[in-house]
């Protein structure tokens, strides 16, 4: 870790196996997880919290103050998980008082140029695809993908294993196990392959099939399609899951796909 050329502030607390590269900043209140490989050129700011066997590229900046102007210096946290990748010039802005982190989970990686702001909470092992930019509050599920140049707008809640088409302005949440693409921004089917990449059976697909059948094909209203799912099928996770993530949408969900 001794890098003569990088700066770490001497209060900064830093695994003794993590590799720091030249030209590289690291401001105080800092704490590094073992085998963490930071490249070039990163700053690494006040309040970041990083796990272990993360690696981050040149030209990241991470736990910059929020670009919000209510943000007064309050204390806050950026925290990132183990084993995430964080690629080049990605930004991730601390939390504000209304959460006082933003948060990364385990496995995720975050591709080149992407923008993670204020008070977001990206769930274990998604992806976060070039371009990307998150806005404040934003909320997205475990084993998701955002596709790249998406723009996600603040509060918004995207669900587990959902998939975001690429260029898509994210406006309504997006159910868990969903596929959205189109504009407006519509329900096109569910994230199968996704699925099925992550293990689930071609039973347990076709369950979800049917539930978003009911949501999306069949003519009703929200309330009208979460009685149906409630009444006349048999309570799982999957059911539950994106019953609960409809009822707590502060927003709404997004609308099926009219074709026009």
């Amino acid at each position: 870790m001794n890098q003569p050329l990088a700066y770490i502030h001497p209060q900064a607390k830093i695994a003794r196996n993590v590799v720091v590269e030249p030209f590289t900043t690291i401001h105080h209140n800092v704490k590094i997880g073992s085998g963490t490989w930071i490249g070039s050129n990163v700053t690494i700011m006040e309040g970041a919290r990083i796990g272990k066997n993360c690696r981050i590229f040149p030209g990241a900046v991470i736990s910059a103050i929020p670009q919000d102007l209510k943000f007064e210096g309050e204390d806050s946290l950026t925290i990132i998980g183990n084993d995430v990748t964080i690629r080049e010039c990605v930004t991730i802005n601390r939390g504000t008082n209304a959460s006082g982190k933003t948060i990364i989970g385990d496995n995720c990686l975050l591709m080149a140029t992407s923008h993670i702001a204020h008070d977001c909470a990206i769930g274990e092992s998604s992806i976060i695809v070039n371009g990307v930019a998150l806005a404040g509050h934003v909320i997205i599920g475990k084993h998701s993908i955002i596709g790249g140049l998406s723009a996600i707008h603040q509060f918004i809640q995207i669900g587990d294993y959902a998939m975001v088409s690429g260029g898509s302005l994210v406006r309504k949440d997006v159910p868990p196990y969903a596929k959205a693409a189109k504009e407006p921004l519509s329900y096109v089917g569910i994230n199968s392959i996704g699925l099925r990449r992550k293990g689930f059976s071609t039973e347990k697909i076709r369950e979800i099939q049917n539930i978003f059948r009911v949501l999306y094909q069949k003519n009703y209203n929200t309330s009208q399609a979460l009685g149906i799912l409630e009444a006349e099928f048999e309570a799982t996770t999957e059911r539950d899951n994106i019953i609960q993530f409809i009822r707590n949408s502060q927003r709404g969900i997004m609308k099926g796909y009219t074709g026009n």
